[in-house]
């Protein structure tokens, strides 16, 4: 996107559980012109407050008159009509997520204030089902790993190449017009599209990991229809790089990460202790990973196939999203030293993989063009294999985006400070996904229109999740009153 790598930015098949059982039948009159037409959302497991609709939106903004395609939103009223200010945008991470459940969900842990005061507004963005969708009909073992670019064991990058000329030429062949118009600053168009159809003249946000970027690109393409505005667990927003950098964030987040995995797996009574002392679990790891790359163990029904190398890393990865789920990383450590391997992780069913995938991709490859060159990528990935071993060279390797088939439509948004100071950022400061330092030149781009929180806390997403009680009272404060820190602040 909480938020784990198959919800996350630079992991492609984000957020795909999201989607179970929900449908939208309701088709909504074109953005702006009507109100929406709410009826009760399809599904199980659903607060029943939760209204569905759709909104008609251009494909492509260049000819606003052409052919439309559809978004799939969903609201649950304010809880005190008296009290309420208007719309709170629930905007998911990924690329590749959504928010049409989140008003069922993690709204739901809001305090009752910002309840009162904003629907909570959910949606599916663009391309995921069940707004107009996209499928490149990727092959299983292109959905394994979780899309990321991991390098073979002698850290080549022929075979990740061969795999991103492979997505690349499938979803040139099946992905159809849509996921060329796949874009951040189209999602943030589609939102103002939400907006308008909402009847709301501006809209308050709170953004999650990718979605903070979704977030300051709307505030920066439509300053003044903007409320208050919370980005949480936020990406570096260089308009050069975007997902690329993203990408190569991961390099620092595990190191940033790692060492708190390491203190809790070696504590005295953990019944997942995997070493005596922090130091020894590093290069435990680290060995465990080189033995697996040269005798992967079979790990009948996974994705792939077998625990290798890679597929111990991925694990990490996923895991040190949250402090909560250390002990799957110490099990399958624990297990593997042993020549076992612990059950296969439940995924999601392949047709939301590959829906989450092809919104992933055309994203990031939409959002800038990538190089091409198979010996960028080697250089980089070499540089990185010797400075960052844990991660072993994935962070600066060759996504689909290298051989992807698209020019970019337009260039990257660039975030400025011009707009009404209305943002407030909410950042962990140990995040394996989305790193304080990238954090940091969100704040500098967005300059005084911003004021920074940043939390003495471990894992991904802070807000009513891994940050600590300062931080959550100081976002939920401003959401509630409109008020900020008079400075940027450090919750301890």
């Amino acid at each position: 996107m909480t938020q784990k790598p198959i919800k996350r930015n630079a992991s492609l098949v984000a957020a795909t559980a999201v989607l179970l059982g929900l449908a939208v039948p309701m088709t909504a009159s074109a953005a702006g012109a009507e109100a929406l037409e709410w009826t009760t959302c399809e599904g199980t497991g659903l607060d029943p407050r939760q209204q569905c609709a759709t909104v008609d939106v251009p494909m492509d903004y260049s000819d606003p008159d052409g052919r439309k395609i559809q978004i799939a939103v969903s609201r649950i009223p304010s809880e005190k009509p008296s009290a309420r200010r208007g719309a709170l945008l629930l905007i998911p991470g990924g690329p590749g997520g959504s928010s049409l459940q989140k008003p069922s969900g993690r709204g739901q842990k809001l305090p009752q204030q910002v309840r009162d005061a904003y629907d909570l507004i959910g949606f599916a963005p663009r391309g995921m089902a069940p707004s107009s969708a996209v499928d490149c009909g990727l092959d299983s073992k292109d959905l394994a790993l979780a899309g990321l670019p991991w390098p073979s064991p002698d850290g080549s990058v022929t075979e990740s190449m061969a795999a991103a000329r492979r997505m690349s030429e499938a979803c040139a062949r099946n992905g159809g017009e849509l996921l060329r118009h796949i874009s951040t600053a189209n999602e943030a168009r589609d939102l103002d599209r939400v907006r308008a159809a909402l009847g709301e003249t501006k809209v308050s946000a709170w953004g999650v990991s990718y979605g903070t970027y979704v977030a300051a690109v709307h505030s920066r393409l439509f300053p003044h229809r903007t409320d208050r505005i919370v980005l949480d667990s936020n990406d570096n927003p260089d308009p050069t790089r975007v997902g690329r950098g993203w990408l190569a964030a991961f390099e620092t987040g595990v190191e940033d990460n790692f060492p708190e995995f390491a203190k809790w797996a070696s504590e005295p009574g953990n019944p997942y202790r995997v070493a005596r002392r922090a130091a020894d679990v590093r290069p435990l790891f680290l060995r465990l990973a080189e033995r697996l790359d040269r005798e992967p163990l079979p790990r009948p029904g996974a994705n792939p196939a077998e625990l290798n190398g890679n597929a111990l890393r991925q694990t990490m990865l996923t895991n040190l999203y949250d402090p909560d789920d250390y002990p799957t990383l110490a099990k399958t450590i624990l297990a593997a030293r042993e020549g076992t391997v612990p059950p296969a992780p439940q995924m999601p069913p392949e047709s939301l993989m590959r829906n989450a995938l092809a919104v992933g991709a055309g994203t990031l490859c939409n959002d800038v063009a990538w190089p091409r060159s198979a010996a960028h990528y080697q250089k980089g990935v070499d540089e990185s294999r010797a400075k960052f071993p844990l991660t072993a060279g994935m962070p600066r390797g060759a996504m689909l985006c290298a051989a992807w088939p698209f020019a970019p439509k337009e260039p990257a948004v660039r975030i400025t400070d011009r707009g009404p100071s209305n943002i407030l950022l909410v950042q962990n400061e140990r995040d394996v996904a989305t790193p304080l330092a990238g954090a940091r030149e969100l704040r500098r781009a967005l300059g005084d229109r911003a004021v920074m929180v940043t939390v003495n806390s471990t894992g991904h997403n802070a807000y009513l999740a891994n940050g600590n009680a300062c931080g959550d009272r100081t976002v939920s404060r401003f959401l509630a009153t409109g008020k900020r820190p008079g400075s940027d602040l450090y919750c301890d």
